[in-house]
């Protein structure tokens, strides 16, 4: 199998970047020291040139392969089972500042009978693009790595085994006896050579290290409620999302995979989306995770300078608070299953979405409500945007789905607008700060703005943009921001043709590309899984208790063998989009909250729906 399909996969990360780890014990996706640094190990991108670290048994019986994480960690096992014997490999990074930072450890360990395993170290500077020479060192227990050309990358592969190199990568055999070990450590020493420390010291500290730090962070989640280990992942996977370094939220650690197998809807996800971001920090803050919240607001505050320039305000941006690179096509590699092209760099940056700023503000909200207060010179930065949005508010643009056709008046975007001028009135009158009355005036216009061009009588449904005949998954955030009751008839209606439109059972599509706003692209794509999760909430919204836990239930049966949603999930159920999104997690939090909260405010039990019978 030269790809292993991307539900295969599980993650490690040690909040400076990520790694994919297959079933199969191969990391085949690793960005490296950080998120946004180039691919040292693309495998998914180009089986042929992309690299890879793979460890993995020699056996000529059938091997059956099992992956789990230790629970309340994302410290990662990975099993080989069986006839001659169990085989296992721990995979994690140990947290900048337990050690030098940038470290990537893999302990390999027989359980029962004796194995032989197979090593293979390929790595593929900058994207694959770059040569690189190999050294041996310390009598074949190390090998150093130089990357070529562009890439000032070294990399120090460690061992407790003999390795040897062949044709610039490394490679290792060798027999594990029942209770015995292999260590391997990959690590960073491009600015300085760490400390050259026992091997087994050094895994054993840090393994025990790494757990506790994540068992710790666990620990201070205040939801006590139904599908706690669903949020209990979802929340460590945006927990590995969280740059340690900056305070900023990726979207999603992998650029280039297919929303469509052959398809070319092929992104970069890993910048920082002010819309994604406001979104994990309401899950985040709400399961009482409110550390994280306090590290994006410095970022806005100290690292995103536009936010003191009004109208400047970027979608996206890297971890560093930069405006991320200009999109490019890597030529050198296949694509997922030939799905090309691959991109790297984002252009939908250039785009403007309105939208961002109603997120940003209701981000600002719940950390001044349920954090701490803001301070006087941040809030007077807001204070500019919201006044530039005075004179914007009614401007066309690409919307909430990045289109790259023509701009429009999309709902969505006018929806949030009034998200940011309500936001801001309440944290102003919460706090007493001065503001004018011209925010409530616009707050006001948008309002009537979206009842009066935005409803349609054939459709009996709000809209995707002004003179659509078709609605938009993103119209079910109208309960959700609480623009209007979800019990309105005007929103149920709207909900029915949703649902005759976009539902597919329990999976939403975000809308249907032959009649929606063109985006300028072609190709199919699959159901989103946030749009089902936020189908869910205003199911629990609107009172359909047992449909809405019903789906949500049955949603949860999509995700990974680890718990991993991807962007999307295709005809057959597969895992398609970059992998793991935040998006979707931060989706799956909040509609578990508020069904949570809505069953336990009525008394419910949980019972066999009856709709379904």
């Amino acid at each position: 199998m030269n790809y292993q399909p991307i539900e295969n996969y599980a993650i490690i990360g040690d909040l400076n970047t990520i790694a994919l780890v297959g079933l199969n014990g191969s990391i085949d996706f690793l960005c490296f020291p950080f998120y946004d640094s180039p691919s040292i190990f693309a495998a998914l991108l180009d089986y042929k040139k992309g690299g890879y670290f793979k460890i993995h048994p020699i056996i000529k019986e059938e091997v059956r392969n099992k992956q789990m994480y230790l629970p309340g960690t994302n410290v990662l096992l990975t099993r080989f089972l069986s006839a001659d014997g169990v085989g296992e490999i721990t995979d994690y990074m140990p947290i900048e500042g337990m050690v030098h930072g940038n470290e990537l450890v893999r302990r390999v360990s027989c359980i029962r009978g004796n194995i032989q395993f197979k090593m293979e170290c390929r790595p593929r500077f900058n994207y694959g693009r770059d040569e690189h020479i190999a050294h041996k060192r310390n009598h074949n227990f190390e090998i150093l790595f130089e990357g070529q050309g562009e890439s000032l990358l070294k990399l120090r592969l460690k061992s407790s085994v003999p390795m040897h190199i062949s044709e610039n990568d490394g490679y290792a055999e060798f027999t594990l006896n029942e209770g015995e070990r292999a260590d391997f450590i990959l690590e960073d020493i491009s600015k300085e050579d760490p400390p050259n420390i026992s091997l087994g010291d050094f895994i054993t500290k840090t393994f025990f290290e790494t757990v506790k730090y994540w068992r710790d962070w666990v620990s201070k989640s205040t939801y006590k409620g139904r599908w706690l280990e669903a949020i209990q992942r979802s929340a460590l996977t945006l927990k590995l999302l969280c740059s340690g370094r900056y305070g900023s939220i990726i979207a999603s650690p992998t650029f280039g995979l297919p929303e469509f197998i052959g398809g070319n809807r092929n992104w970069d996800y890993r910048y920082s989306w002010i819309r994604d971001s406001a979104f994990c920090l309401y899950a985040l803050v709400k399961t009482g995770y409110t550390k994280e919240s306090q590290a994006f607001v410095k970022w806005i505050h100290y690292q995103c300078h536009d936010i003191e320039n009004p109208g400047h305000l970027h979608l996206m941006y890297s971890t560093s608070g930069n405006n991320n690179p200009q999109e490019i096509t890597l030529d050198n590699l296949e694509g997922y299953k030939g799905s090309a092209p691959v991109r790297i760099g984002n252009n939908a940056n250039k785009q403007l979405q309105l939208d961002i700023y109603g997120e940003l503000l209701d981000s600002v909200y719940l950390y001044n409500k349920y954090v701490e207060p803001i301070s006087h010179d941040f809030w007077n930065n807001l204070v500019f945007q919201v006044n530039w949005l005075i004179d914007n508010w009614k401007r066309e643009d690409n919307g909430i789905w990045e289109v790259r056709g023509k701009e429009k008046h999309f709902l969505f975007s006018r929806l949030m607008c009034w998200v940011a001028f309500d936001r801001a009135i309440k944290i102003a009158e919460s706090r007493s700060f001065p503001y004018p009355e011209t925010w409530k005036t616009e707050r006001n216009k948008i309002y009537q703005s979206i009842y009066n061009e935005f409803w349609d009588d054939d459709l009996k449904g709000f809209v995707q943009y002004q003179g659509a005949k078709t609605v938009d998954a993103s119209c079910l955030f109208m309960p959700i921001v609480k623009f209007i009751s979800p019990i309105d008839p005007r929103w149920l209606q709207t909900m029915e043709a949703i649902e005759k439109e976009l539902v597919s059972d329990s999976l939403v599509y975000r809308y249907i590309p032959e009649v929606a706003a063109p985006d300028g692209l072609g190709g199919r794509e699959g159901t989103f899984s946030m749009c089902t999760f936020w189908y869910v909430e205003c199911l629990s919204r609107s009172g359909q208790l047992e449909k809405a836990q019903f789906y949500f239930e049955k949603m949860l049966g999509y995700a990974n063998h680890v718990g991993l949603f991807s962007e999307q999930l295709g005809f057959m159920g597969e895992h398609l989009g970059n992998f793991p999104q935040a998006f979707s997690h931060a989706g799956l939090i909040s509609a578990a909250l508020n069904l949570n909260a809505e069953l336990n405010k009525r008394g419910k039990t949980d019972s066999v729906p009856q709709f379904f019978l």
